[in-house]
């Protein structure tokens, strides 16, 4: 519901959104171009009187003088038959140059304020302002569930391209998206006289005064002398040669009338909290007189049109993989039921195919969203689960109904279940809510026909080992696989490879891949230019490879960025691996089809503070690749592990070359087949203390490697860490712990 509630308005009314965010901006910039070129005299300074006398000096037929809220002095007079508009120095009185309002920014004011359309054009821009409070208010809340509360706000965010950047825009530009929102629907209730603007803002004409005396110069008059020149609004001139009529005043504090012959303040009707308020509103609204919070509101208006862009985006996405299952049996006649728990629906792609897989097999499959779980299955014999995990521990969309469904289930047939948890293990409650489901399930009374297992980071090669699990528990080949849609290959060619491991039957390769050259114009215009027809990668990336005979890409661990002018991976052979053994049977200038898939949440942070680069095997890929581009020297230490120093030192040359120039700052290398040898955790624990140091230093640690390995790890600085009061789940929500694991 709320995540409908945050995208339906803006899907209605985006545009309108974006139209009255970027004239926003635009107009923002007015306040600080105003001040800059003005000047703006200390208080107690120049005195009204003061100023009036010298304008005096300098021009006749003055009717009146405006000082604007950036604190700029213009001048209306009349020279000859033709009125004149002139900015003056406030401090001498004497021209800067004509004052003519910009017919552009009146144009682009008319814009914001009603969409060119006159009075339901204003009723429109109310709504607009209205949703967005709508958009703030459900934004903020679903970030807050998604990061898992206030504490966590700040933390890393994770997802798509769209999601992290729509976040993280709405993150920043919050608090100034929130107050140009709410000040701009006050404006729009006062233009309806839904709300009160104040008393009467014209006090009341005085009545007319015998004025023996002539007027004096407009530099004497008492009330004028009193009155300090930040205060004024305007000062409006009597009519010439007219003794009964007065000078207006406008300030800060109210309006009034001054008596032109005595300078005495005739009638003065002070601003009351109402107009004090309303003033207020305006000048958070506008950034009038405050052109440093104008600016600061501009740059978060201009976070409207992107976040609308990203906003449009991910509700594409959600679309595009929204289910569409062939074959659905009823869920009451069905022998098999399929619950799936998505928040942006990629999970349903895994269930598809579980579908398919089983109704091939023949069986009667009835697949439906969490929340749609029945309150009886008459004739299912097995029940698959199938849930992400949202935030921090809670449930996915179309699951945040399944627990209290559970408690109204009523069959007398409760189906054998098993679970399967999707997540990314760079969260601290890794598929927590999957875990959850399954204990609640267990609670009613269900049997468990196949123990609880997790997909990490939507792992087609997780989702197949799972699916090996699930044949002989059912006597059945399903032969299970699910292939996401990947983006477009490009051409690389093997440029150089590197082998280890052979003597300890582990062959192991780094290979080094360039692009291909394209033959078409636009390659041989960038190859003049320098441009390297790579596509944009980083170390710690992914490369998908696409092995022949079969479906599903194999992604590495990229060693390399673009910016280094060729792709490294470093790939182990495995017995039997289609994708590993293709791979090490290439030879320079043979080529391979790939795909990258960014992987931005595995990196060092920036800053420099210190990072524990912990890896083993083949792990060690992205590793080095952090260590290539850490060019400004941060503390950065490797902690490795392989089997044999003579056979499998990976990028030895390579590391001894970083320690040497500092890019690196200290090696740690173990084996695990040498005398007195050992395993990496082995190396972590006898630098417990260093360990210790680094991590209250600030300290980030990286870790790449198998998901054993990776377990072993997490052990192991939950054991050195406990004595500081820190665990790895808190360094993970802190963002100082990361893993990628294969």
């Amino acid at each position: 519901m709320l995540r409908r509630i945050h995208s339906l308005p803006a899907l209605v009314l985006g545009l309108l959104i974006a139209v009255l965010a970027i004239s926003g901006a635009i107009l923002s910039v007015n306040p600080a171009i105003d001040r800059l070129g003005t000047t703006v005299p200390e208080r107690g300074q120049v005195s009204v009187a003061l100023l009036a006398e010298r304008i005096a000096e300098n021009f006749v037929g003055v009717e009146q003088i405006q000082r604007s809220p950036s604190g700029s002095i213009i001048v209306y007079y009349n020279q000859g038959d033709r009125a004149e508009a002139m900015r003056v120095d406030p401090l001498s009185g004497k021209a800067i140059g004509p004052y003519a309002p910009s017919p552009t920014t009146r144009w682009i004011k008319n814009l914001h304020r009603s969409f060119l359309a006159d009075t339901p054009g204003r009723a429109a821009a109310g709504i607009s302002a209205l949703t967005m409070l709508v958009l703030c208010v459900s934004g903020m809340a679903l970030l807050l569930k998604r990061v898992g509360g206030w504490r966590q706000l700040l933390r890393p965010l994770r997802g798509s391209f769209s999601q992290r950047w729509h976040s993280e825009l709405g993150r920043i530009a919050l608090l100034g998206l929130l107050m140009s929102a709410l000040t701009g629907i006050l404006m729009s209730a006062t233009t309806f006289g839904l709300i009160p603007e104040g008393a009467d803002t014209e006090p009341a004409f005085p009545t007319a005064v015998e004025t023996p005396d002539a007027p004096v110069p407009v530099g004497t008059l008492p009330a004028l002398l009193e009155m300090d020149l930040q205060d004024l609004r305007e000062l409006v001139y009597p009519m010439p040669d007219t003794p009964s009529d007065f000078y207006s005043l406008a300030t800060a504090q109210g309006d009034g009338y001054i008596d032109q012959a005595t300078g005495v303040l005739l009638v003065f009707q002070p601003h009351d909290r109402v107009q004090n308020i309303h003033e207020l509103i305006y000048r958070l609204h506008t950034g009038e007189g405050l052109w440093w919070l104008g600016l600061l509101l501009g740059v978060c208006a201009l976070s409207v049109p992107v976040m609308s862009a990203t906003g449009v985006v991910m509700w594409w996405q959600r679309r595009r993989l929204m289910p569409r299952i062939a074959n659905n049996s009823g869920a009451q006649a069905a022998d098999t039921v399929i619950l799936v728990g998505s928040e942006g629906n990629s999970t349903w792609g895994f269930a598809n195919a579980l579908h398919d897989a089983l109704h091939k097999a023949g069986k009667r499959v009835h697949t439906a969203p969490m929340n749609l779980l029945a309150k009886e299955y008459r004739q299912a014999r097995h029940l698959f689960v199938l849930t992400a995990t949202y935030g921090d521990g809670d449930a996915p969309t179309s699951a945040r109904q399944f627990l209290a469904r559970l408690e109204r289930f009523s069959g007398d047939n409760k189906p054998a279940f098993a679970v399967l948890g999707f997540g990314d293990r760079q969260f601290p409650r890794f598929c927590q809510f999957a875990r959850e489901a399954r204990e609640a399930l267990f609670r009613r009374g269900w049997t468990e026909f196949l123990e609880l297992d997790t997909v990490d980071r939507q792992s087609s090669q997780e989702f197949a080992r799972w699916g090996e699990a699930v044949e002989p528990a059912l006597s059945l080949k399903l032969g299970l696989t699910h292939v996401p849609s990947h983006p477009q290959t490009c051409p690389l060619e093997l440029i150089s490879r590197m082998d280890y491991g052979a003597q300890v039957n582990a062959p192991t390769s780094i290979l080094r891949f360039g692009p291909v050259a394209s033959p078409s114009a636009g390659g041989r215009l960038r190859r003049m230019l320098g441009i390297s027809e790579l596509p944009h990668f980083d170390a710690g990336d992914l490369v998908g490879i696409v092995a022949p005979g079969s479906p599903v890409p194999r992604f590495y661990s990229l060693a390399s960025g673009s910016s280094d002018g060729f792709l490294e991976i470093c790939v182990r052979k495995h017995p039997g691996g289609l994708c590993s053994g293709m791979l090490h049977d290439l030879q320079p200038g043979a080529r391979i089809d790939a795909f990258i898939q960014p992987n931005p949440d595995f990196r060092p942070a920036s800053g420099k503070s210190p990072v524990v680069l912990i890896g083993a095997g083949t792990g060690i890929g992205p590793l080095a690749g952090f260590i290539r581009n850490n060019t400004g020297k941060h503390p950065m230490y490797l902690y490795w592990g392989g089997r044999d120093p003579a056979s499998d030192f990976l990028y030895e040359p390579e590391l001894d070359g970083y320690l040497a120039d500092h890019r690196l700052t200290g090696l740690n290398a173990i084996f695990s087949r040498t005398a007195n040898g050992g395993y990496v955790q082995d190396r972590l624990l006898d630098h417990a203390s260093q360990m210790r140091r680094l991590i209250e230093d600030g300290a980030q640690i990286l870790v790449c490697g198998g998901r054993a390995m990776a377990d072993s790890i997490r052990q192991t600085i939950d054991a050195i860490v406990a004595p500081i009061g820190l665990d790895v789940a808190t360094l993970k929500l802190q963002g100082r712990y990361r893993e990628d694991v294969f």
